[in-house]
């Protein structure tokens, strides 16, 4: 398989190997190995979640019970946050 990338990226792949010493393909192999093992766990979350969803054990909420969730949690830390005085 052949793959042509941005000038940019190549530039860092190219340092990349130059630096590590490690072969283009390797490093290429090593990159692609955990961006794909990233996918899969990702993937894996957000069927989880559906299915959860699907299925009745969690309840999806609304937008705006989130935005008041999220205002409320940044208001209480706000409250929390001791003021320094200013010299």
């Amino acid at each position: 398989m052949e793959v042509h990338f941005a000038p940019e990226l190549q530039a860092k792949i190219d340092g990349l190997v130059k630096d590590s010493g490690c072969p283009v393909e390797e490093l290429i192999e090593n990159a692609m190995e955990a961006y794909i093992a990233d996918l899969v766990q990702a993937r894996e979350m957000l069927d989880s979640r559906y299915d959860d969803l699907k299925s009745g054990r969690v309840k999806p909420i609304s937008r705006d019970e989130m935005i008041a969730h999220f205002r409320e949690k940044s208001a209480a830390a706000r409250r929390n946050c001791p003021v320094q005085d200013r010299v």
